[in-house]
């Protein structure tokens, strides 16, 4: 009889442990259609996650990090790219994605666990960088793959550690899966940060620092002795003339990871060392915006054209020229609480918002220029788990 039970309510059976009562619904902030801050929307009928694959994991939230993408996503920036990967046979009609919980930052608890997740348990702490395809952490709760999640540093709070993975699994995908960087090879190597001050650029320096590199970045007079404080060796303010010229007084550099775009291209691969595997990795580039104005195949077409032929360009001159992308990985996050917890990185919050504030957290990320990040407390401690 116990059987018959549970395995015709297999639904309330798996969240008893977990909620005095099954749930359908939750609170979360959702946009009903991109735009400017007005779309944001807080509902107490949010949808409840719930898991379809045995590696999933939900996970409740504590805190929630901001990232410029969102202020891109509220927007609809990458919307036909990322409409092709939540729904790759094109089954749904178009708007299918909203409501749509924006937020690529999570720390929590775990909350319940699919039947092939051996590495988690109920209870938990953990953090993640949420792939911008799926429902993000603006809610009480959220649903990931297993493979997206880590153990959360011991040191650290909720609102520190959420402050941390989005930005974390960016810069390590660009330094280390694009840029061949690791701990064991980048003793003495010189590194140049374009855009330091940022949520990666702080991160970036932090764990090059920590590799043994030599860092040099950029930033505006008043983020000196900021950057200073987290590791960097020599700081250059842009807003005292053209940046290119203090930079090419000084030795050339081994890797370049650029994270402000623009007409930086056009002169900062002549600061790397030619003919010596030197690569300019930037995390600004057309793709989203191609496949968004062109469509998703013949974005893609243009994105590949182009990176293709700048690339041979550069190669020419005994230079890599590389696209940089956010990558999720647990895996990755594992290293970087590992760092966390030794003190060779810290998080950078530059100002915390309740849950009711949203909108403001938003146009906090908005006006750029930031000193770390932005985040959202979610629930309050851990006593309510």
């Amino acid at each position: 009889m116990r059987l018959r039970v549970q395995f015709s309510l297999p639904r309330c059976a798996r969240l008893l442990s977990t909620s005095s009562r099954c749930r359908t619904v939750m609170p979360a902030w959702v946009i009903d259609k991109y735009g400017s801050n007005e779309v944001l929307r807080f509902t107490k009928n949010a949808s409840f996650p719930i898991i379809n694959y045995p590696n999933e994991v939900i996970v409740k939230v504590f805190a929630a990090g901001l990232s410029p993408i969102d202020v891109a996503m509220r927007g609809g920036y990458g919307a036909a790219t990322l409409s092709m990967k939540r729904d790759p046979l094109n089954i749904k009609q178009s708007g299918s994605e909203f409501p749509l919980v924006l937020g690529r930052d999570v720390s929590g608890v775990i909350m319940e666990c699919g039947l092939d997740v051996k590495h988690f348990r109920e209870g938990d702490e953990v953090w993640a960088a949420i792939p911008p395809w799926k429902q993000g952490s603006l809610a009480e709760f959220v649903l990931l793959s297993a493979n997206e999640v880590s153990h959360k540093p011991k040191c650290l709070s909720h609102i520190e550690a959420a402050a941390i993975p989005y930005v974390a699994t960016t810069a390590w995908s660009a330094l280390v899966n694009t840029g061949g960087l690791r701990k064991d090879n980048c003793a003495n190597k010189r590194i140049l940060i374009l855009g330091g001050s940022g949520g990666v650029g702080t991160f970036a320096v932090q764990m090059v620092k920590a590799w043994g590199a030599h860092v040099t970045v950029t930033c505006s007079q008043n983020a000196e002795q900021f950057l200073r404080g987290l590791g960097a060796d020599h700081v250059v303010d842009y807003t005292a003339g053209p940046v290119e010229e203090p930079l090419s007084a000084l030795e050339k550099f081994d890797l370049i990871l650029d994270n402000v775009g623009g007409d930086t291209e056009s002169w900062a691969l002549k600061l790397l060392k030619p003919w010596s595997g030197a690569k300019y990795v930037t995390l600004v580039t057309p793709f989203m915006q191609n496949t968004d104005r062109l469509g998703v195949a013949d974005g893609m077409m243009q994105s590949a054209a182009t990176v293709a032929s700048k690339a041979l360009k550069h190669l020419m001159k005994g230079v890599h020229y590389r696209w940089g992308f956010f990558a999720p990985s647990g895996c990755a996050l594992d290293e970087i609480r590992d760092m966390v917890d030794a003190k060779q990185i810290r998080p950078v919050v530059e100002e915390t918002f309740s849950f009711s504030q949203v909108p403001q957290a938003f146009e906090k990320v908005e006006k750029g220029h930031a000193r770390g990040k932005t985040v959202v407390q979610i629930s309050k401690g851990g006593d309510d788990v």
